[in-house]
């Protein structure tokens, strides 16, 4: 008999009047196209190198790109939405000039973008994960009718999300073949700030990615929940009660990678794994705060929601600028506000 589905939690916000002023606030053209950055749009000095120095700056093109991000134009749907509406803001922003499509495009490949966050009051709970962008390919409709095919490219977006800000601190990309433990330790020292823990899912449990959390000078707790490993030369044996196989799981054990006997300081892993045998994993995971990992598949859901599934550019330098681009607009949208919400209790 088959049991009925929970139903859903229900929230309610106290701060619902502010977070639709913020809401309101994003699709303003004066939050992205601030005076410091029409200040600085055109570029005064030489750059000392053969060949035409650069007319627009940095800043210029930020500001371009960010609005293509924001509003989900292509590169020439930005250049004439920038024409009509710039000189609309100020007497300034009438007389400066408009970089063209290809300006943008190779300008974007070597542009470097820096994530907006705030300075944290105290250590940081990090927790990562990793999501996929597609470059280009079949649609999720025609691979449900008629199957996937290899003509389809993606690109991994790795985040290192604040758990109490909900901040993106670090982003990486990398091609879909590489690793999520394998680009863990180049996330991690993206990370300046000191951290009390990282947070991550089953993908980082691995010594590489405990090395580096260890190699911190502050000490932080690393907590990935621990793979359960088969003994080796036993078959699997049927589970019984629960109380006779805690710890086995159909075969399965949860080993320790160093004896408590050793003289070195003992591993955060290791702590997880006797820990797991005293009082299961369910609790374990409600002890260690594991579940705040949900906050970066929050962010994940956020920032494909705001900027879509997919990666208009086709080189990974590109690719690069543009998600970081995006990771700070939702940095900037963030920081004007976030909902505070309460669950509802049903009677």
């Amino acid at each position: 008999m088959r049991k009925k589905p929970r139903p859903k939690r229900r929230y309610r916000l106290r701060n619902w009047r502010e977070y639709t002023t913020a809401r309101r606030q994003r699709g303003s053209l004066t939050l992205w196209c601030d005076a410091a950055a029409l200040a600085s749009w055109v570029v005064r000095e030489r750059s000392g190198r053969r060949g035409r120095s650069r007319t627009y700056s940095d800043a210029a093109i930020t500001c371009l790109l960010t609005l293509q991000a924001v509003f989900h134009l292509s590169l020439s749907a930005t250049v004439g939405f920038a024409r009509s509406v710039l000189p609309h803001l100020s007497r300034r922003a009438a007389a400066l000039p408009i970089p063209d499509e290809a300006t943008l495009s190779r300008r974007r490949r070597t542009l470097a973008v820096a994530l907006p966050v705030r300075p944290p009051p105290g250590p940081l709970h990090l927790v990562v994960d990793t999501t996929g962008l597609k470059v280009y390919g079949e649609g999720e409709w025609k691979v449900r009718q008629h199957g996937w095919t290899k003509h389809r490219t993606w690109v991994k977006l790795h985040l290192a999300v604040d758990a109490d800000t909900q901040e993106l601190r670090v982003v990486g990309v990398t091609p879909a073949r590489v690793a999520d433990a394998t680009y863990f330790p180049t996330l991690l020292a993206g990370e300046a700030a000191p951290l009390a823990q990282v947070t991550g899912d089953g993908a980082y449990e691995g010594r590489r990615c405990y090395a580096a959390v260890a190699a911190r000078p502050e000490h932080p707790r690393a907590v990935f929940p621990p793979r359960r490993e088969r003994r080796a030369g036993r078959p699997p044996r049927p589970r019984r009660d629960r109380a006779t196989t805690r710890g086995t799981y159909r075969g399965y054990r949860l080993h320790v990678w160093q004896h408590g006997n050793c003289a070195a300081p003992p591993l955060d892993r290791d702590q997880h794994v006797r820990r797991i045998r005293r009082v299961g994993r369910r609790a374990w995971k409600r002890e260690v705060g594991y579940h705040r990992r949900s906050l970066v598949e929050t962010a994940v859901f956020r920032l494909k929601t705001l900027f879509g599934p997919s990666v208009p550019a086709r080189s990974l330098a590109a690719q690069t600028t543009t998600l970081r681009l995006r990771a700070a607009a939702l940095n900037r949208m963030t920081a004007l506000g976030m909902p505070d919400s309460y669950p509802v209790v049903v009677a």
